[in-house]
């Protein structure tokens, strides 16, 4: 990583990533496909409506897991063995005292954040019931997501992905045979996730103790070291409450679509994982800049970064353009997918007309904010993107849909963010670079 050239390089590094990220989508996109054709739409409506909430929950722990691969790959890229060991036992130790207490508080609270979105009465009991369960699995999702990011840390990207190659294919099975055949609805797809998160985590464990020494996992060693938890946490803690915050604002929203009923519930769900597509192709190219990003600062290889940067910023316009332009061409095929009925087809056509046309701002912005935390800032994009991303969504919740109270107008909000946020982690962005080489001079 630390070796141009780097076009390939960042290409074979960030395709893995990209399909990893679709497989862990096919998890939820199975759920709606299956509980959609097969179970009605209060069932689409009660499981498309608790993503919002569950990444507002678990984003900010898998924003420690984040930074627990930024300093991984740091230590690697300085050659630092001891560290690096010391921190891959406390990424572990963090995963499983996280994931219990995620698993606890989701559990119990599932049903009252649930009512405070105002989900309507003919959805809320699904809802909670799908909640209950799919918090059960938080355990398993955060060891595999901190064990992947050692994993990746250490340049491999391809055992995560086949490790989610099949356990997907375990998902899909178990959703149709516990929905079609036990006619268990919204739990049985629910129990079907869980069930693969847990051979997720048990797989990618199984990887960890075969990695070579410095990075190994011993689970006699698995602890707490105070001085990897701090760094951990420097970057981590960061990125986790920019994402939770980032899911607040997307909590608001969805509290404003639950106003329009439980069609229109079921219409931004089927159309919020199409353009979930572009976000896990575009960001795992994001998360490519900051890795790479974070083994060139550690090995003090500074006059790489601007060619990181740059070509990951084309890569993820390319890759969102052409992606938002299949969406523009097939938006009913695509919203069929899902579902068959046709008003709720009708408004996830809306949602995919306005974000497909705009989404490269979101893919820009999301590697800008990487490439400055791989270059170990992490409360400066945390910052930035709370008060561009979040806080101009929550301000026009209350101003400019207040003029015009119609979908069209609420989805707005997402590229007038994009926009702004972009702007200005770019300033933030060339700032830091100045400083980086100054310091090198000196």
């Amino acid at each position: 990583m630390t070796t141009g050239p780097f076009f390939k390089k960042i290409l074979i590094f960030a395709f893995p990533l990209m399909l990893t990220g679709v497989l862990q989508l096919i998890y939820n996109a199975a759920d709606i496909m299956v509980v959609g054709r097969f179970a009605g739409s209060a069932a689409l409506a009660a499981v498309g409506s608790t993503s919002s909430l569950v990444n507002l929950i678990i984003n900010l722990f898998i924003g420690l897991s984040t930074g627990a691969g930024v300093i991984t790959a740091r230590h690697i890229g300085a050659n630092l063995s001891e560290r690096t060991h010391k921190c891959v036992h406390t990424a572990m130790a963090i995963s499983i005292i996280s994931g219990f207490a995620v698993c606890l508080f989701g559990y119990f609270l599932s049903g009252t954040f649930l009512k405070l979105m105002g989900t309507p009465e003919d959805v809320l009991p699904l809802a909670t019931k799908y909640l209950k369960i799919y918090f059960l699995g938080a355990p398993g999702s955060l060891v595999y997501n901190f064990g992947a990011s050692i994993v990746r840390a250490t340049g491999d990207t391809k055992r995560p992905l086949y490790i989610l190659a099949s356990t997907g294919i375990v998902n899909v099975i178990l959703n149709l045979v516990l929905v079609i055949v036990f006619h268990l609805d919204v739990a049985g797809v629910a129990i079907a996730t869980i069930v693969a998160q847990y051979i997720s985590a048990i797989l990618i464990v199984a990887r960890l103790t075969h990695l070579p020494n410095e990075c190994r996992v011993n689970f006699k060693k698995i602890k707490i070291y105070k001085q990897e938890l701090k760094e951990i946490m420097r970057i981590g803690v960061p990125a986790g409450f920019q994402s939770s915050l980032f899911s607040f604002s997307n909590v608001l929203i969805q509290s404003t679509i639950n106003t329009f009923g439980s069609v229109a519930m079921a219409g931004n769900t089927a159309a919020q994982n199409a353009d979930a597509i572009i976000y896990t192709c575009t960001n795992a190219v994001a998360q490519t800049a900051m890795t790479f990003t974070s083994q060139n600062i550690g090995a003090k290889k500074h006059e790489n970064l601007r060619k990181i940067f740059f070509i990951c910023l084309g890569t993820a316009f390319s890759i969102s353009v052409v992606l938002g332009a299949l969406g523009l061409i097939f938006p009913h095929q695509i919203i069929g997918v899902f579902t068959t009925e046709k008003d709720v087809i009708e408004i996830g056509t809306q949602r995919l007309y306005i974000l497909m046309t705009t989404y490269f701002m979101c893919s820009l912005m999301d590697v800008a904010g990487c490439q400055i935390r791989g270059m170990g800032k992490s409360v400066e994009p945390m910052v930035i993107t709370l008060l561009g991303a979040c806080g101009i969504r929550v301000l026009w919740l209350y101003t400019g849909f207040l003029l015009r109270k119609e979908l069209w107008n609420l989805y707005l909000s997402y590229p007038i963010s994009w926009t702004i946020t972009f702007i200005a982690l770019m300033i933030c962005y060339f700032v830091f670079e100045k400083k980086v080489k100054q310091s090198v001079q000196h």
